[in-house]
């Protein structure tokens, strides 16, 4: 189990990094002008450089990609119900999102911000659950319906 971790938490780090690299091409790329935006200018001006607020946000993504992929054992706990595994993981991203997302300005800080940013993540971990719960759903009547067929 810890050595599951580790590899998870090692593949989610890079993940994370990643992941926040070419969000921030699609970034530039959207907007059109011909510049690349490595972080948004107020976490630029937040640490008094792009290089120092580009390496906070390396980091913290790095942070989240780790934590959502660790936390992920969490799915593996057969001793746990489907509610108990979803409200213990839904807490622990929903932690880690919103204060790394607070952190690098990912969201306007105010209450209004806060309330849109955790909206929109609230919805895509919704959509995210029902298409993962109906893919195993699917896949689990698959696999009884072959049970079912060799008896």
């Amino acid at each position: 189990m810890k050595k599951e971790l580790i590899s998870r938490i090692f593949v989610g780090l890079l993940g994370g990094i990643v992941l926040s690299y070419l969000i921030t091409i699609g970034i530039s790329i959207s907007l059109g002008d011909g510049n690349y935006y490595p972080c948004v200018p107020s976490l630029v001006g937040r640490f008094g450089s792009e290089t120092t607020a580009v390496i906070i946000q390396t980091i913290l993504s790095a942070v989240l990609g780790a934590g959502f992929a660790g936390s992920s054992l969490i799915w593996e706990r057969d001793d746990w119900s489907l509610l108990k595994q979803t409200g213990i993981y839904f807490s622990i991203v929903t932690v880690l999102m919103m204060t790394i997302a607070y952190v690098c300005e990912w969201m306007e800080h105010s209450v209004k911000g806060i309330l849109c940013y955790f909206a929109i993540f609230f919805a895509i971990f919704v959509i995210v659950w029902v298409a993962q719960f109906v893919i195993w759903k699917r896949r689990i009547s698959k696999i009884n319906s072959k049970i079912t067929d060799t008896e």
